[in-house]
């Protein structure tokens, strides 16, 4: 079971949700299992914040984190888990169970990092960009003729298996070095881009391919901090080494 310092760093993210009384239900479930922190990413109403369904919880509401992109709502994050069903969705990301969410957060949590859950909006869930921001899927198990769940249902779902279900964690996982954040990786990502444009790597139009694919790799990868730092200061070098030789050629 996650403890109170432990789901003290948990974030649940809601991607563009469209109905500002899903974003309270989520509020209210959030209450309910004791998670406090709630971020919500390019929100379609801007009123989200007043939604009546927030029952018990309107601090928690008013003190939400807004964000215009996923990446800012997860940047500080060390493990990133989306949530969905695999209808209709073939996912780059590892699959993890349900049940497996626990172990897997509480895994995190024991080596000092930061996790977040994130859900997608009401119509069609995460899309394959969104997920490129995750370390993992999470796929809810749902009936095939009816795969989609109401967004507040989905979250509470979620944060009972979290808050109620025991676990059995790593014994040595607080020896594990603490991973790249989210907002490192991007961070990397960007400084490889930056290289790969400086070799003339492949043409413009595939840049954001290449980009979603670095997101994706890296993710999965999982690299550590210090090996994120030593790996963005060999780019460095690379890119100030090409910048150096192109002005003498020049």
């Amino acid at each position: 079971m996650l403890t109170l310092e432990q789901r003290d760093r948990m974030d649940v993210v809601l991607v563009s949700p469209r109905n500002p009384l899903n974003i309270g239900a989520v509020a209210r479930a959030m209450a309910n299992f004791g998670f406090e922190h709630l971020a919500v990413a390019a929100a379609f109403d801007p009123h989200w914040r007043e939604a009546k369904s927030a029952v018990g919880a309107p601090d928690l509401l008013q003190n939400a984190k807004s964000t215009e992109h996923l990446a800012d709502a997860v940047a500080h994050c060390t493990l990133v888990a989306g949530t969905g069903t695999l209808t209709h969705r073939k996912p780059e990301q590892p699959i993890v169970s349900l049940p497996g969410l626990g172990p897997l957060i509480e895994r995190e949590m024991a080596r000092g990092g930061r996790a977040a859950l994130v859900f997608g909006p009401e119509k069609h869930g995460l899309t394959r960009d969104d997920l490129s921001f995750c370390n993992v899927l999470v796929e809810i198990p749902t009936d095939p003729r009816q795969p989609s769940m109401n967004l507040g249902q989905a979250a509470a779902v979620c944060l009972y298996e979290l808050a109620c279900r025991p676990t059995q964690p790593s014994r040595d996982a607080g020896t594990e070095s603490l991973a790249a954040n989210s907002g490192q990786l991007d961070r990397l990502a960007f400084l490889i881009e930056e290289a790969m444009t400086a070799a003339d790597y492949s043409p413009k139009i595939m840049q954001e391919a290449n980009r979603h694919d670095l997101r994706v790799l890296l993710r999965r990868l999982g690299p550590s901090a210090h090996d994120t730092r030593r790996i963005m200061g060999l780019f460095r070098r690379i890119l100030w080494r090409m910048a150096r030789d192109s002005k003498h050629k020049s």
